[in-house]
């Protein structure tokens, strides 16, 4: 007879604390590990915050639902890999921390009672990982017998079809320090710098490097940190003994069913307030008229209702300096949407008329600005950039708004952001999120010019980074972002119009994959696949293009990509983009033009430099 559905709701260290033959297993059908350093920040930077704010409750990271399978020993992640595998991996960085800060704790004498405290973290936690006993477990860490621990058992098999890297995991958890860890994962071919690392090791390795000394995290904000994981972080455990009733869940659950959002509650406590005032009837029109710049914003991608809430409780935060403590440092712990509204800023739901005027103008910036250029481009990196450009707008009416008076700011965020999309360190970084909501103070304050500001961003910049690394970056980066960029750059670069039409695809000049790929290889002067790999992703090889056109070349030759007759084929010729347009001007007349390998160094070169200048305002 099939068991009943079981939830529960469990501390994470309960949850992943398993008897001796049990483990979880990653079904054939899961997708690859995914998570990157982006969802990795926000957990942490989730756990961080909690553990600053001091309360009491649970923190909720979600549900997890479970097949069980051979009496109950092995249990199917169907939703959960991804958090059950990041925390693994947390976990880990944990521990490695926790051994070097025993050691220097266990030399001070005053510190007898934190030093204990991380001495019960490490034996749960290696509780965890290597399902070991508490009286196996050393007091202090101890290489050789650490080690036949590590090598003793496993907490997840990995039978994912999608999975390239299955023992990935295993083997950062049996090394017994960080450098061990390093030596023994993967090295991805053609790859360099943390790029020629799997997500499990760059994940790992971002959370060791976020306790480390570099971070200034002290032994006893370890121990707090550990100890919130292990005992306050939650999920809700659904465990189900048919896989088809555990998928049904899932899908159930991630289409229907969802929570309320922060929105819904905000929005019944503002129109309550406004029946109270005897506005009721104003305010619903003109929540009506928000909900429909909403709708319309949601469409294009730009924000959203909550987001929106958010950028106006930045904004209210900057403008009362609520981010600057007493002593003028900068604090970047943020409150949840609903306590700031509901509890700590009460007089924002007790002005619902102002407070929906004030939204509906941001709405309405929103789409204006959004149509601008360096906006679109900005939409390609990091979403927490709106975060700061609504506190900006605070200084507008949707009617005096313009390209040319917010292309300054607008430029200086992109900047900071590209060099985010450049370096492996998260948002969450001193660099990134400290710099900023210090800078927002001044973003909101009408009486700091825009010339400030960038100044500001110009010698932040250049402080912290130095030309030569980031150029090292772009020439070996092979994602998209920076080829939107560049595209702009090289517009104001040839005094072009650089406008977004026809949803733009990301076009390889000499195409990555096809029938003629072999020959047009060769004719680039590419001597293996190894090298076409090495060189067919870089940023002098990629440029936009128009979709429509993109589709109707497919994977043609570059001749006949820029070539002016193309009988009933369209190409480069008519296209609006400036670098498919100055190809065009250079190769298109002559009768068998080629794109060679220095064709491509040349251009990712070029790119660099150009993005280089940006970078760092010249």
């Amino acid at each position: 007879m099939a068991k009943n559905i079981e939830p529960k709701l469990r501390k994470i260290g309960d949850y992943l604390k398993l008897e001796d033959e049990t483990f979880f297993m990653i079904p054939e059908y899961q997708r690859a590990y995914s998570w990157n350093i982006d969802q990795c920040d926000k957990l942490w930077q989730d756990i961080v915050d909690y553990v600053e704010s001091e309360r009491k409750d649970g923190h909720f990271f979600g549900t997890i639902i479970i097949n069980c399978q051979d009496h109950d020993t092995i249990l199917g992640l169907i939703d959960g890999q991804q958090r059950t595998t990041t925390f693994l991996l947390l976990l880990k960085a944990l521990l490695i921390n926790i051994n070097d800060a025993i050691a220097k704790t266990s030399r001070d004498d005053e510190s007898e009672s934190l030093c204990r405290g991380l001495k019960e973290r490490r034996r749960k936690i290696m509780g965890i990982l290597y399902k070991a006993e508490t009286e196996d477990i050393s007091d202090k860490p101890d290489r050789e017998a650490d080690r036949r621990i590590c090598k003793s058992s496993f907490i997840l098999k990995n039978s994912s079809i999608n999975e390239r890297y299955k023992t990935e995991l295993q083997t950062i958890l049996q090394a017994f320090d960080y450098e061990e860890a390093e030596n023994n994962v993967e090295k991805i071919a053609r790859k360099k710098n943390d790029n020629k690392y799997t997500n499990f090791f760059r994940n790992f390795k971002y959370f060791y490097n976020n306790m480390a000394d570099t971070h200034n995290l002290s032994a006893s904000q370890l121990n707090s940190i550990s100890k919130a994981i292990l005992e306050s972080c939650e999920v809700i455990e659904i465990k189900s003994w048919q896989v088809e009733q555990a998928i049904t869940m899932f899908n159930s659950l991630n289409s229907d069913g969802l929570p309320l959002y922060d929105s819904d509650i905000i929005s019944a406590k503002l129109y309550a307030a406004a029946e109270g005032m005897k506005q009721g009837n104003e305010f619903k029109e003109l929540w009506e008229e928000l909900l429909k710049l909403i709708e319309e914003l949601k469409e294009k991608g730009v924000t959203d209702l909550d987001a929106i809430l958010m950028q106006k409780m930045y904004y209210v935060r900057a403008v009362m300096k609520e981010t600057l403590t007493n002593k003028g440092s900068v604090t970047v712990t943020v409150p949840g949407l609903r306590r700031y509204f509901i509890d700590i800023n009460k007089d924002l739901i007790n002005h619902p008329i102002e407070l929906c005027k004030d939204m509906i103008n941001l709405a309405k910036i929103w789409r204006r600005v959004s149509e601008y250029p360096v906006c679109q481009i900005l939409f390609k990196f990091n979403e927490n950039a709106k975060l700061f450009l609504a506190s900006y707008f605070g200084r507008f009416k949707e009617e005096d708004i313009s390209e040319d008076k917010t292309e300054t700011i607008f430029e200086s965020i992109l900047r900071l952001f590209t060099v985010m999309e450049l370096v492996d360190t998260g948002y969450s970084s001193k660099n990134f999120k400290t710099f900023l909501f210090k800078e927002e103070v001044k973003l909101v304050d009408q009486t700091v010019s825009e010339q400030e500001i960038k100044e500001d961003f110009d010698n932040h910049i250049r402080d912290m980074w130095d030309r030569e690394s980031i150029k090292n970056e772009i020439l070996d980066y092979d994602k998209n972002s920076l080829v939107y960029l560049n595209e702009y750059l090289f517009a104001k670069e040839k005094g072009r119009k650089f406008i977004f039409i026809d949803k733009p695809d990301i076009e390889h000049i000499m195409p990555s994959s096809g029938k003629n790929n072999q020959e047009i290889r060769k004719d680039a002067g590419i001597n293996s696949l190894e090298e076409f790999k090495g060189i067919v992703n870089k940023i002098g090889n990629k440029i936009l293009l128009e979709e429509r056109i993109n589709r109707a070349l497919g994977n043609e030759w570059f001749r006949t990509k820029v070539s002016t007759s193309l009988k009933e084929k369209t190409g480069y010729i008519d296209s609006v983009y400036p670098i498919a347009c100055e190809l065009v001007s250079i190769y298109g007349n002559e009768s068998k033009a080629y794109w060679k390998k220095e064709d491509i160094r040349k251009a990712t070169e070029e790119a660099g430099d150009r993005i280089v200048r940006f970078i760092f305002g010249d």
